[in-house]
C-alpha cells in the first residue's frame, strides 16, 4: 500500500512539475478525441434518425384482381406467418378507391370514366424491427412476389438503399477518422512522458544505481499518461456536450427545422464512460511507447 501511494505521489508530482506540457498535452488531446467526438455523434444521430424512418417504411403488396376470399385469407395467413412481418393491414378495392378521393379530390373524376373500380385490393405490411435493412427488405419482397395471387410487391427501395449507404459512408468515416486521430493521441502522450523522462533522467539513473526495479520505475509514468488520457478524453466529452447544447438550441430557434432538435442524442452514459475509458487506454499505451524507446537506451 504504501509502494502504491508512493508511484501515485510521483506521478502526481510528475505532472505538477511538467505543468505547461501537462496542459498542452490535455487540451490537444481533447480536441483530438473532440474530433472523432463529432464523427460518432453524427454517426448516432443518423443511426438514430435512419431506424425512426424505417419505422415509417411500409411495403405495399398488391394483389391480383381475379382472387376468391378463401385464397386472400390463405395469403394473409401466409403473410402472417412470415417472421419478418410485424404487421399487416388488408386494404380492399372500395376502401383503396374512397383512400384514392379523399387524397386526391381534384384527381378523382380521372376513375369515374372507367367505369369500375381499377385499383386493387393489397396488403399494407411493415416488417419486423431485425428486416428493417434495405437487403431484408428485398429478401422479403421478393419472396412475397413468389406467392400465388400476389400481383406486385412495392416499397421505396432507393430511399431505403439510399438511407442505408449513408450511414455506412458515415460509418467507414468515423472508423477512419478515429483510427488516426487515436494514432495522433498515443503521439502526443507519448511525446509529452518523453519530455517527463528525459528531464528526470538523472534521477532515474541513480533509482537504477541504487537498485530499485524498471518497473518501480515505469509505473509513474504509465500512470501519468493515464492521467493524461483520461483528462483529455473527459475534457472532449465537455467540449462535445457544449457544442451539440448550442447546436441544438440554434435548431430549435430555426423555424423551418421546427421538430428536428427533437430527434438529436447526445452520447448515453455508457457510451461517455467507454469513451473515457478508451482515452485512459490510450494515455496508457502512448506512455508504454515512450518508455519501451526510453528504455533501449536508460530505464
Amino acid at each position: 500500500m504504501r509502494r502504491l501511494l508512493y508511484l501515485l505521489r510521483e506521478a502526481v508530482a510528475n505532472v505538477l512539475t511538467n505543468r505547461t506540457t501537462t496542459v498542452v498535452a490535455v487540451a490537444t488531446t481533447a480536441f483530438t478525441f473532440a474530433c472523432v467526438g463529432v464523427f460518432l455523434l453524427l454517426y448516432v444521430n443518423l443511426k438514430t434518425l435512419a431506424s425512426s424512418l424505417e419505422q415509417d417504411i411500409q411495403v405495399m403488396v398488391y394483389l391480383q384482381d381475379d382472387l376468391t376470399e378463401q385464397t386472400r385469407s390463405e395469403i394473409e395467413l401466409q403473410l402472417k406467418a412470415d417472421r419478418a412481418v410485424g404487421s399487416l393491414t388488408f386494404v380492399s378495392k372500395e376502401r383503396a378507391l374512397a383512400d384514392f378521393q379523399s387524397q386526391f379530390p381534384a384527381e378523382s373524376h380521372l376513375l369515374q370514366g372507367l367505369g369500375q373500380n381499377p385499383l386493387p385490393a393489397s396488403f399494407v405490411v411493415t416488417l419486423a424491427v431485425e428486416s428493417r435493412s434495405s437487403d431484408a427488405m428485398r429478401r422479403w419482397a421478393n419472396r412475397a412476389q413468389s406467392i400465388p395471387g400476389v400481383a406486385q410487391v412495392q416499397y421505396n427501395q432507393e430511399w431505403v438503399e439510399a438511407l442505408a449507404g449513408i450511414v455506412r459512408y458515415i460509418e467507414v468515416a468515423a472508423i477512419i477518422v478515429g483510427l488516426i486521430l487515436s494514432a495522433a493521441s498515443v503521439t502526443i502522450i507519448a511525446n509529452t512522458i518523453r519530455l517527463a523522462l528525459y528531464s528526470r533522467r538523472e534521477e532515474i539513473e541513480i533509482l537504477g544505481l541504487i537498485g530499485a526495479s524498471t518497473t518501480f520505475i515505469r509505473v509513474p509514468y504509465l500512470l501519468e499518461g493515464a492521467a493524461l488520457g483520461l483528462l483529455g478524453s473527459a475534457l472532449s466529452l465537455v467540449i462535445l456536450k457544449a457544442g451539440f447544447e448550442l447546436f441544438r438550441h440554434e435548431i430549435r430557434s430555426a423555424s423551418r427545422f421546427l421538430g428536428v432538435d427533437a430527434l438529436l442524442t447526445f452520447f448515453p452514459f455508457q457510451m461517455c464512460v467507454v469513451l473515457v475509458c478508451v482515452g485512459l487506454f490510450l494515455g496508457c499505451a502512448g506512455s508504454f511507447l515512450s518508455l519501451l524507446r526510453f528504455g533501449e537506451g536508460r530505464a
